[in-house]
C-alpha cells in the first residue's frame, strides 16, 4: 500500500488505485496526510475542503468523507500495512508507518543524498527521490489556501532537490547532464532565478558560453516583463562570469561544489546554529578541555524531527531550551546525542549536571551544582565561595565570554534551575524535565522542544539496534505487535529487548504474547533497576495528594478518554477540581489533552494507575456517570420522549454531569464518547454489573437511530444477555425491539422477527404498555418487509391505541405515520391521507423533530397525487421539501422530492435531490 501526494493525491494497492471519489475526499485525505500520526482537528480539515464560508453542514460532509475513507482502507486491508483512520475527540488522525507516504519517503531520500560524499552516490539518490514526482503534487484535490501552500512547499523541495543533483553531475564533471537537469526545470519555471543562474553556470563550464548569455538575457526579459524588475545578484554575478569567459570548460573555485541546501543560504547563521542544524563543526577547533557530558547513547536511533527542533531552540542570543517529555521516552538520550554531535560549537566548554528532581537519592543542592561546574572550568578549590550566591556570581562572571553549552538533566521546577543558567550570551542552556516548566518559559523565554513516543518505523529500528537486524526483519508482524504494545516508548522498547537479547531462543512473536496480558505487563517491562513502573513511580510521587488521589482513580475507567466531569465521577470529587487535577497531571506528561476538555493516558502509564488503590467503587461510579450522562443526552436529542430506562436503586449519583444546549451537542457527544461507552459496557458485563451494562447500550438509541447501519447488532446482544442475566423483563422487551428494528434495516429481516414478535409479549407481561407499541411499531416495520401490509397495518393500529391511552403524543404520532405508510404501500390512497391528517393533528411538543412532520406531508401528498387531485398533492410535497431542506433533513428531502420528480418537472427539482443525495452519501 502507497499513500501519494506527489502527483495525483491517491492511494495505491496490489488491486490498483482505490477509487476515492470526490476533490474534497481527497483533499481530506491530503490534509489527513500531510500531519499523519497527529490528530487534525476538524476546523483545519474545513479550512482544507473550503476557502470560503464552509456550508452549515460542514461537519457531516467531513464525517462522511471520513466514514467513506474508512470503508475504502477497511477494504484494502490498511491494517495489515499498520494504517487505521481514528476519531479523537474533535479531530482525526490517520496512524501510519510514514514509509507508506511518497513525501516522507522523498524527503528521506534527499537527506540521505545530502549526507553523502561520492557524487555518483548523491546523484543516485536524487534519482531514487524524484522519480517518486509523478505531477504536480496534491493534484486533483480541491485547490484550497492550506493545500495550494502545502503543494508550494512541496515543490520548492523538489526544485531544490534537482538543483542538488545536478550540483552532484557537476561534482562529476558531467556538466552538459548537469545543465540538461536543470534546463527542463528552468523552462518550466521561467522566474526562478537561482535556476537560471545554475544553469548559465553548467552551460558555461560546458564550454557552451554562448548559450548560457542568451539565457541570461532571455530571463533578463521575462523578469522585467512579468515582473518589472532587473536580475538579482545571482544571476546578474552568473552573467559577469559566462561573459568574461572565466573558467570555460572547467571546473574550479567554489562554484562547482554543489549547490548548499536551503536552510545554510541565509547567510544569519552563527557558528552556534550552523554546528546545530547540520550537526557538524563550522571551525577547526580543537575538542573543549572542559567536558562534563555523559558518554554518547548506544542505540540511539530515529529523532530527526526533534533533534532540528532543539538546534532551531539553540539558535540565538543566550537561548534556554526546555525538552519535555513523559518518563521514559528519551529525554536524556536526545539532548547528550544531539551535544555530542554538536560539542565543536562550543569551544568554551560542555557543563552537565543530573540534577535528581524525579530519583530516589534526592537533589543536589545548587552549591553542589555550582561547585562541580567552577571545578570543571579551572577554578581551584579554595577559590570556590562558600555561598551559593557567591558561587552563582562567579559562574556567570566565568561564562560570560565563552561559548558554553550547560545540560541541566531532569529538572522537578523552574526553581531548581533559574540560580544554574550561565550569564553569557554566547552561551545555550539545555533543561529536561518530566514537567513542562511553564514557569521557566515565562520567566526566561525558555524555548520548548516537546519530546513524544517514537513512531513505529524508529521503534522497529530501535529493536533492531539491540537484537540485530536479521532477528527483528525474520518477524515483521511480531516485531510491529511489540511496539504497539511497548506504546513507542523507548524504555518499554529497550526492557522488552533486554529480555529477547538474554533469551535468544524466544521470538518476538512469544513476547508480544506475554506482554498482551495486561495484568502482567508492567512486570515483563521491568528488569534490575530500570523499567517503566519504576520511572512513573517517582513521577506520580511528585505530584500533589489531591492530584496523585485523582491519578490513582483514572486506571479504573474503561475507555480512552476522559473529561473532568468522568475524572470527577471516578475520584469522587467536582468537575472543577478534577480539571485541575488534569491540567497537573498534563504538565508532569501523565495525560495528554486530545482537544478543549478531552485527555487520555498513554496505554502503560493506564496500566501503573490501574494498579494503584483507587477502592472498589470507582468503576461503578464511572458507569454511573456514563449512565446520567447518555439519558441527558438523549433527553436534548429528542425532547419529550421520555427515559428509555429507570435508574437502579443502588445508584451513585454524580456530582455533576454535563449539559447539553441542544440536539447537535448531544448528538456529537454520542459520536464522540460512543467508543468509550461502548468499552464501559464491556468492562461492566465482565464485573457483573448486568443492570448497567443494558442500560449504558440503550443509552445509545439516538445514535443508533442517527446511524442505523453502523453494526450495533453484537452490542445489542450483549445488552440483551444482561438484560435476561438482570432478569429485567422490560430491559430485555426494549433490547428486543430495538435489535429487531436494526436487524430489519440492515436486511436481516427474517431474523429480526424472531426478536420483533417477542418483543411486544415481553413487555406486555411486565406492564410495560409504551414499550409494547414501540415493539409493535417495529415489528409492523419487518412484517410489511415481508409482504405483509395488512399485518403490519393492524400493529399500527393497536400500537397507536395503546400510545394515545397512556396519553403519549410521540409514540401515537410514529404509529399513525408508520400505519399510513402501510395503507399508501398497499393501494388504500384515502385511508393513507385520513391517516396522516390525523397524525399531523396529533399534539406534538414545540422541540420535536422536524422529520415526522416532512414525512406526514410526504405520505399526504403521495396520497393526494394517486387519487387524481395532483396540484394539491404537488403544493403538499413542496411544503414538504421546503421544511426539511430548513430543518436539514436530507432524507425528507429526498423522499419528497422523489415523488415529486415522478408526477412534475419542476425548475430545480433535480438539482435539489442532488444535493440532498451527495450530502446523504457524504454522511454514511
Amino acid at each position: 500500500m502507497e499513500f501519494r501526494l506527489l502527483g495525483v493525491v491517491s492511494v495505491a494497492t496490489e488491486a490498483g488505485e482505490l477509487p476515492l471519489g470526490p476533490a474534497k475526499r481527497r483533499s481530506l485525505l491530503a490534509g489527513l496526510l500531510l500531519r499523519p500520526n497527529r490528530p487534525v482537528p476538524v476546523d483545519q480539515l474545513t479550512a482544507t475542503l473550503w476557502d470560503h464560508e464552509p456550508p452549515p453542514r460542514a461537519r457531516g460532509v467531513i464525517q462522511g468523507h471520513v466514514s467513506r475513507l474508512r470503508a475504502l482502507l477497511a477494504g484494502a486491508d490498511a491494517e495489515m500495512f499498520g494504517v487505521e483512520l481514528v476519531t479523537q475527540g474533535s479531530a482525526y488522525v490517520l496512524r501510519m508507518p510514514k514509509s507508506l507516504l511518497d513525501a516522507h519517503r522523498f524527503e528521506e531520500l534527499v537527506t540521505l543524498a545530502r549526507g553523502l560524499r561520492a557524487p555518483a552516490d548523491a546523484v543516485a539518490k536524487y534519482q531514487e527521490a524524484l522519480s517518486l514526482w509523478q505531477g504536480p503534487a496534491l493534484s486533483a484535490a480541491y485547490p484550497s489556501p492550506p493545500l495550494q501552500a502545502a503543494a508550494h512547499a512541496l515543490e520548492e523541495l523538489r526544485l531544490a532537490s534537482v538543483e542538488m543533483l545536478a550540483g552532484s553531475y557537476a561534482r562529476l564533471g558531467e556538466h552538459n547532464r548537469a545543465a540538461a537537469v536543470l534546463r527542463v526545470e528552468a523552462e518550466a519555471h521561467p522566474l526562478r532565478e537561482s535556476l537560471s543562474a545554475a544553469l548559465m553556470r553548467e552551460l558555461r563550464r560546458a564550454g557552451r558560453r554562448s548559450e548560457a548569455l542568451d539565457w541570461f538575457h532571455r530571463t533578463r526579459r521575462a523578469l522585467a516583463d512579468e515582473l518589472g524588475v532587473d536580475p538579482g545578484r545571482e544571476l546578474a554575478d552568473a552573467y559577469g562570469v559566462a561573459l568574461r569567459g572565466e573558467g570555460d570548460g572547467e571546473d574550479t573555485g567554489p562554484e562547482a561544489a554543489a549547490p548548499v541546501p536551503p536552510q545554510r543560504r541565509s547567510g544569519r547563521m552563527s557558528p552556534v546554529r550552523t554546528a546545530s542544524v547540520q550537526g557538524a563543526p563550522v571551525t577547526k577547533s580543537p575538542p573543549a578541555t572542559v567536558d562534563l557530558l555523559p558518554r554518547m547513547p548506544r542505540g540511539f536511533h530515529g529523532r530527526a524531527d526533534e533533534l532540528t527542533a532543539l538546534s532551531r531552540a539553540a539558535a540565538g542570543e543566550a537561548p534556554v531550551c526546555l525538552v519535555t517529555g513523559p518518563a521514559g521516552v528519551g529525554k536524556t538520550a536526545l539532548v547528550v546525542h544531539w551535544a555530542h554531535r554538536n560539542r565543536a560549537a562550543f569551544p568554551g566548554g560542555l557543563l552537565y549536571a543530573d540534577l535528581r528532581g524525579f530519583s530516589d537519592t534526592g537533589e543536589p543542592t545548587h552549591l553542589e551544582v555550582l561547585r562541580e561546574f567552577l571545578l570543571a572550568l579551572g577554578v581551584a578549590p579554595r577559590r570556590i565561595p562558600e555561598s551559593a550566591n557567591g558561587a552563582s556570581a562567579l559562574y556567570r562572571s566565568l561564562a560570560a565570554d565563552r561559548r558554553l553549552l550547560v545540560v541541566l538533566d531532569n529538572a522537578r521546577g523552574s526553581e531548581q534551575v533559574r540560580e544554574l543558567l550561565p550569564g553569557g550570551t554566547h552561551c545555550v542552556t539545555v533543561v529536561t524535565s518530566r514537567y513542562r516548566l511553564r514557569g521557566l518559559i515565562a520567566s526566561d523565554a525558555a524555548r520548548p522542544v516537546p519530546v513524544d513516543v517514537l513512531e513505529p518505523d524508529d521503534s522497529t529500528a530501535l529493536l533492531a539496534a539491540v537484537l540485530g537486524k536479521e532477528r527483528v526483519l525474520a518477524e515483521p508482524v511480531g516485531a510491529r505487535r511489540l511496539v504497539e504494545l511497548c506504546g513507542g516508548l523507548p524504555l518499554a522498547l529497550r526492557v522488552a529487548a533486554a529480555r529477547l537479547a538474554d533469551q535468544p531462543d524466544w521470538s518476538l512473536r512469544d513476547m508480544s504474547a506475554e506482554l498482551a496480558d495486561e495484568s502482567s505487563r508492567l512486570n515483563l517491562l521491568d528488569v534490575e533497576d530500570t523499567g517503566v513502573r519504576a520511572a512513573l513511580r517517582l513521577t506520580v510521587r511528585r505530584l500533589p495528594e489531591d492530584v496523585a488521589h485523582h491519578f490513582a482513580h483514572l486506571g479504573r475507567h474503561p475507555g480512552t478518554h476522559i473529561d473532568r466531569f468522568t475524572a470527577a465521577a471516578l475520584a469522587g470529587t467536582d468537575p472543577d477540581t478534577a480539571g485541575a487535577a488534569l491540567d497537573r497531571m498534563t504538565a508532569a506528561h501523565l495525560a495528554t489533552r486530545t482537544a478543549p476538555g478531552r485527555w487520555t493516558l498513554h496505554d502503560l502509564v493506564r496500566l501503573y494507575a490501574r494498579d494503584l488503590d483507587a477502592g472498589p467503587d470507582a468503576l461503578l461510579r464511572v458507569l454511573d456517570h456514563q449512565v446520567a450522562t447518555a439519558l441527558a443526552a438523549a433527553d436534548a436529542a429528542e425532547p419529550g420522549d421520555e427515559p428509555c430506562f429507570t435508574l437502579p436503586a443502588d445508584f451513585h449519583h454524580p456530582c455533576a454531569i454535563r449539559e447539553f444546549g441542544n440536539r447537535d451537542e448531544a448528538m456529537a457527544w454520542f459520536a464522540a464518547e460512543r467508543d468509550d461507552l461502548m468499552r464501559a459496557a464491556a468492562a461492566a458485563d465482565a464485573a457483573g454489573l448486568h443492570g448497567r451494562t443494558w442500560r449504558i447500550v440503550l443509552g445509545l438509541w439516538p445514535q443508533m437511530v442517527w446511524r442505523v447501519l453502523d453494526g450495533w447488532t453484537p452490542l445489542l446482544r450483549r445488552a440483551l444477555a444482561a438484560a435476561r442475566a438482570d432478569a429485567d423483563a422490560r430491559a430485555e422487551s426494549r433490547v428486543l425491539a430495538l435489535l429487531g428494528w436494526v436487524l430489519t434495516e440492515e436486511g436481516r429481516t427474517s431474523e429480526a422477527v424472531v426478536h420483533l414478535e417477542a418483543a411486544p409479549v415481553i413487555a406486555a407481561r411486565a406492564g410495560d404498555r409504551r414499550g409494547q407499541a414501540t415493539a409493535l411499531i417495529n415489528l409492523s416495520l419487518a412484517q410489511a418487509a415481508l409482504g405483509s401490509p395488512q399485518e403490519a397495518a393492524e400493529g399500527c393500529v393497536q400500537a397507536a391505541r395503546l400510545a394515545r391511552a397512556l396519553g403519549d403524543h410521540p409514540t401515537e404520532r410514529l404509529a399513525l405515520h408508520h400505519l399510513a405508510r402501510h395503507q399508501l404501500d398497499a393501494g388504500q390512497w384515502q385511508s393513507a391521507l385520513d391517516t396522516s391528517m390525523a397524525a399531523l393533528s396529533v399534539e406534538s411538543s414545540p422541540d420535536a423533530s422536524a422529520a415526522s412532520r416532512v414525512l406526514l406531508l410526504t405520505t399526504g401528498g403521495e396520497a393526494l397525487i394517486a387519487m387524481g387531485d395532483e396540484p394539491e398533492g404537488i403544493r403538499r410535497l413542496e411544503g414538504a421539501a421546503s421544511e426539511a431542506e430548513a430543518s436539514g433533513y436530507d432524507e425528507g428531502v429526498v423522499r419528497a422530492i422523489g415523488a415529486l420528480l415522478r408526477v412534475s418537472a419542476g425548475v430545480g427539482l433535480r438539482a435539489r435531490y442532488d444535493t440532498a443525495m451527495v450530502r446523504l452519501a457524504n454522511r454514511t
